[in-house]
């Protein structure tokens, strides 16, 4: 056998384990999932993709490239199409949708509690499109991926997504990501590498951090107790502390709510998560 330096030995092996890093949602073709496409594209040029006219998140592994579809909640069953941008022209890649019962959970509670009155509304009015121009924004910028994201607070699941909730009869939206409870002063961790793009105090949420991960997926942190020393415009990194959680908001008791974007779409955080 051939006798290789250790330094490049070392170069070689350090470049395989950056080929392979990077880890990947778990595909799941229903509403509320993601669909992992793989692009006939090859090279190391960014293909653009979209999905109902939106720009969707692409990355390449082992020298292929694919597509990370956000599936929104209010999708059908039935057969769907990407565009793919060529030099030649758009390409459709088309793929199927199942559908997926989520739970449903009846309350009876005070209307005031269901109802805000008009000087809540009014401040739920102003906050909604800073909240959702945050979220939803696709800003092409890529971070690397970490070979895992790091579920960003330790406890129990105490809401999954999708569940949707009827207060006194009146269906409500369901629930757009997953609660995690654990006691006030928790540290709350960014899941992936990128940047903050929303740190506020809102009606529904409380104390609130979105991070954007470029390429249309972001993630949301809120009912913190604390923010730990980021602003917007901050880098962060995965795994760095951004908060703590709380009771901040609209809530019960202290937990995390995190909400996972890709395209536009809340998407299930467990996906990202190891099963």
């Amino acid at each position: 056998m051939r006798w290789i330096p250790k330094f490049i030995l070392s170069s070689l092996l350090l470049f395989s384990s950056l080929a392979l890093a990077g880890f990947s949602p778990q595909d799941s073709r229903v509403p509320g999932g993601v669909a992992i496409i793989e692009l006939p594209q090859r090279g190391s040029a960014s293909p653009q993709v979209l999905f109902q006219d939106k720009r969707v998140f692409t990355t390449q592994k082992e020298g292929k490239w694919y597509a990370w579809v956000g599936l929104p909640l209010s999708l059908k069953a039935g057969q769907y199409s990407l565009i793919w941008r060529t030099a030649e022209g758009d390409k459709a890649i088309a793929f199927d949708l199942s559908d997926k019962k989520y739970e449903e959970q009846r309350l009876t509670v005070k209307q005031k509690h269901v109802t805000p009155d008009p000087k809540q509304l009014a401040r739920i009015r102003k906050e909604t499109p800073e909240i959702r121009s945050a979220m939803d924004s696709f800003r092409p910028v890529v971070y690397p991926l970490p070979e895992q994201l790091v579920q960003p607070t330790q406890g129990r699941i105490s809401s999954s997504f999708g569940l949707r909730r009827i207060f006194n009869d009146q269906p409500r939206n369901p629930h757009s990501g997953m609660d995690i409870a654990a006691p006030t002063g928790t540290d709350v961790l960014s899941a992936l590498n990128g940047k903050v793009v929303a740190v506020g105090d809102y009606y529904f949420n409380g104390k609130t951090v979105i991070v954007d991960h470029g390429q249309g997926l972001t993630t949301l942190y809120c009912h913190l107790s604390e923010i730990n020393g980021v602003k917007v415009g901050d880098k962060v990194s995965a795994g760095q502390k951004i908060g703590e959680v709380g009771a901040t908001g609209r809530v019960t008791g202290p937990h995390l709510h995190w909400t996972v974007t890709l395209n536009g779409a809340r998407v299930d955080p467990a996906l990202f998560l190891k099963p």
